[in-house]
C-alpha cells in the first residue's frame, strides 16, 4: 500500500508539472545575469510539499530577477525572496507558506544538510517557510531535522560555483548582513 502511495503521488506530480524527471529526481538549472549556472536535482518523495512549491514558483517565473541576498563562506547561500535595488533590498513576498519537512516538526526528511543540500528557509516558525532557500556550501549538520532539505546540487561544478558565491565579499544592508556587496542575480531558474 505505501510504496503504491509513493508512486501515485510521483506520477500525479510529475503529470500535474508536465516536467521531466530521471530515477525520481527532478532536474533544474539556476542561471545567473554573470553567465554562471548550477544545475540541481530535487526529490519529491522526500520533501513532497517543498518540491511542488520549488516547482510552482519557478513555472510562475517568480524568482527571474531575484539575487541571493545572504552568503556565508563554510556555511550556506540563501536567495529567494530579495531583489537587489540600488544600495538596497526589497522584499518580494510570496503568497503562501508551507509545512516545514523535517523532523523535529515531525515529518521524516532523512536528507541530511551536507555540501550541496538545497533547503527551505524559514523563520523561528516550523511551518513559515515560502520561496526562500538556501545551499549548503559545506557540511551543517546541526540544521538536520530542524530545516526542510529537498534537493542537492547536479555535479560538482555547480557547487564549485555555490562556494564561490559563499565566499564573495558581504556588508550589512538595512537590517539584514552578510549581504553580497555585488549582487548575485537570478536571470532564471528552469527545470530541464
Amino acid at each position: 500500500m505505501g510504496i503504491f502511495l509513493v508512486f501515485n503521488f510521483t506520477y500525479r506530480f510529475i503529470k500535474c508539472y508536465n516536467i521531466v524527471c530521471m530515477n525520481d529526481k527532478i532536474l533544474g538549472a539556476i542561471r545567473f545575469t554573470n553567465g554562471k549556472k548550477i544545475n540541481f536535482e530535487l526529490y519529491p518523495e522526500i520533501a513532497p510539499i517543498s518540491v511542488a512549491n520549488f516547482v510552482e514558483l519557478i513555472k510562475e517565473g517568480f524568482y527571474d530577477g531575484l539575487c541571493f541576498h545572504r552568503v556565508i563562506p563554510n556555511f550556506m547561500i540563501q536567495g529567494g525572496g530579495m531583489i537587489a535595488k540600488g544600495k538596497g533590498l526589497a522584499e518580494k513576498r510570496n503568497k503562501k507558506t508551507i509545512k516545514g519537512e523535517f523532523r523535529s516538526n515531525g515529518v521524516d526528511n532523512p536528507l541530511k544538510h551536507t555540501a550541496g543540500v538545497f533547503s527551505m528557509a524559514r523563520t523561528s516558525v516550523n511551518d513559515s517557510a515560502t520561496s526562500q532557500f538556501f545551499i549548503c556550501v559545506a557540511d551543517v549538520h546541526f540544521l538536520d531535522g530542524n530545516y526542510a532539505g529537498f534537493g542537492k546540487v547536479a555535479d560538482d561544478e555547480s557547487l564549485a560555483v555555490a562556494i564561490a558565491i559563499s565566499q564573495v565579499e558581504t556588508g550589512n544592508v538595512e537590517h539584514h548582513s552578510d549581504v553580497p556587496i555585488m549582487p548575485i542575480e537570478i536571470q532564471t531558474i528552469e527545470l530541464v
